[in-house]
């Protein structure tokens, strides 16, 4: 069923598929029962150097000025709590992401220059260093 999702989708690039198959293998482990899964195929904008100051809302003021924001997520550290410096930013559309990026990539703001581009897919399984590549 999978490849057939995949199949319909022909004008996508490689990387958009491959999330793509990831998000449908998640939707069907969290639940067995669902037998239809859709989903709106769209990148992620990574923004690094973020002053530690910056909050949600301020990520969606500045964002939203290049059309709608569907998400923003601030990670924090597991053991202080404290943000990270980066976040990830969805928008509804590819054209308004591309412009944000345009438009945002090394601009200053709170002090730090950012860092804006299209967020790259996390490795399926962190390998630890005393691991042999």
């Amino acid at each position: 069923m999978v490849a057939l999702l995949l199949q319909s989708l022909p004008l996508v690039n490689q990387t958009r598929r491959k999330q793509f198959l990831l998000f449908v293998l998640a939707v069907f482990k969290l639940n067995s029962s669902l037998f239809v899964a859709t989903y709106v195929i769209h990148m992620t904008i990574y923004v690094g150097n973020l002053s530690y100051r910056a909050t949600e809302a301020d990520l969606k003021l500045v964002f939203a000025e290049y059309g709608e924001v569907k998400r923003v997520v601030l990670p924090t550290d597991r053991e202080t709590g404290r943000l990270r410096g980066f976040a990830f930013v969805d928008m509804s559309e590819d054209a308004q992401e591309d412009a944000a990026i345009t438009e945002l990539d090394g601009a200053e703001w709170m002090g730090r220059q950012l860092r804006v581009n299209k967020a790259k897919p996390r490795e399926e399984e962190r390998q630890g260093s005393w691991v042999k590549r």
